[in-house]
């Protein structure tokens, strides 16, 4: 059976979304000087990364920096914003793709820098890219069922390790073009973190309502993009045909559930590639100039891309201007989010 997943919120708020970008700026030029060799003897043409996916550059934490000093300011920050102390908190959702290890939680370190109580859920969410608007739709629910009053997402990103695997392995005399393609969107991805707080509407009339999201899946192709502690192997082309895809029938059977997305005033998407969102605006019909771009300077910036621009965007957003948040993540999974600004 094919279909979405529709929820519909009845009483949760956007608080606050905040950033934090990574401290510093690695152009995309980096790679053509490591890779030098190879490209020169696959014959391959430098300036891959901006002329084929239109990263400029994107950002690495400086040494002695850790994913989740990023995640635990952006929380801070959007903690403050908010006007939420940290003892009324009730849930903290990591969703970040990075993490050291498989246990602990990634969330649990957090949920003691921030200084949360001892009756404040805390877990991680992982679903690659999506993690986020993922966890903001739990944090929705719970809000809606009286569970809790506050939520905090985070995420904080790093995936400078795999870019050093990365590295090394094409570096190989023997590495083939093949290999490369493959490895290719792994030099995509930036540093940087986000946070948001969730919250009662009806308590917060200041708060941005979280009408709903709709998902649907196509697990069929969840071999198109597989990421480990050693780096994320990519079919790009499959994953350009079938992500898209994949928003486009989750779009239109949304129209025919009664949604209408055809003129919001923002459209927040996850920030993949130049050619990803080229699809993306003639298959679904996006207006460019309502969809603004932050992969050229952030790269691929996982579960943090989307709610790091959405913080970026949020400083030109106006009281009742409406907003789609929307994305595809490995799996494959798609989501959209609409937000009553």
């Amino acid at each position: 059976m094919t279909g979405n997943s529709t929820i519909r919120h009845r009483n949760a708020a956007l608080l606050a979304i905040t950033k934090v970008e990574a401290d510093e700026v690695v152009p995309s030029s980096r790679a053509d000087e490591i890779l030098e060799e190879t490209f020169a003897r696959l014959k391959m043409p430098k300036g891959l990364l901006e002329r084929l996916a239109g990263v400029k550059e994107r950002r690495e934490w400086a040494p002695g920096r850790h994913f989740t000093d990023g995640a635990v300011e952006a929380g801070e920050a959007a903690l403050a914003q908010a006007g939420v102390r940290p003892d009324q908190v009730g849930l903290l959702i990591n969703a970040s793709v990075t993490r050291d290890g498989y246990e602990p939680a990634v969330s649990v370190a957090a949920h003691h820098r921030l200084g949360l109580p001892s009756s404040a859920l805390n877990f991680d969410v992982t679903n690659a890219c999506l993690g986020f608007v993922n966890a903001v739709t739990i944090a929705s629910t719970m809000v809606d069922a009286g569970a809790i009053e506050y939520a905090v997402v985070i995420a904080g990103e790093d995936p400078s390790p795999w870019h050093r695997d990365t590295y090394e392995r094409l570096q190989a005399p023997d590495v083939t073009r093949e290999q490369v393609v493959r490895e290719f969107a792994t030099l995509t991805l930036g540093s940087g973190a986000a946070a948001a707080v969730v919250g009662r509407a009806d308590r917060h009339p200041e708060g941005h309502r979280i009408v709903g999201s709709v998902a649907r899946s196509a697990t069929e192709h969840h071999g198109l993009c597989i990421g480990g502690f050693d780096g994320m192997y990519t079919d790009a082309t499959g994953l350009l045909k079938h992500g898209v895809g994949l928003l486009v029938d989750a779009w239109h059977d949304a129209h025919e559930d009664g949604w209408d997305w055809t003129d919001m005033d923002r459209y927040i998407g996850h920030q993949v590639s130049m050619s990803h969102t080229n699809k993306l605006f003639e298959d679904v019909g996006i207006d460019p100039e309502r969809f603004p771009l932050t992969f050229p300077f952030w790269g691929n910036v996982a579960a943090a891309a989307l709610p790091m621009t959405l913080a970026l965007e949020a400083e030109r957003l106006e009281a009742g201007q409406r907003v789609l948040c929307l994305g595809v993540g490995s799996g494959l999974n798609s989501t959209y989010m609409e937000i009553e600004w």
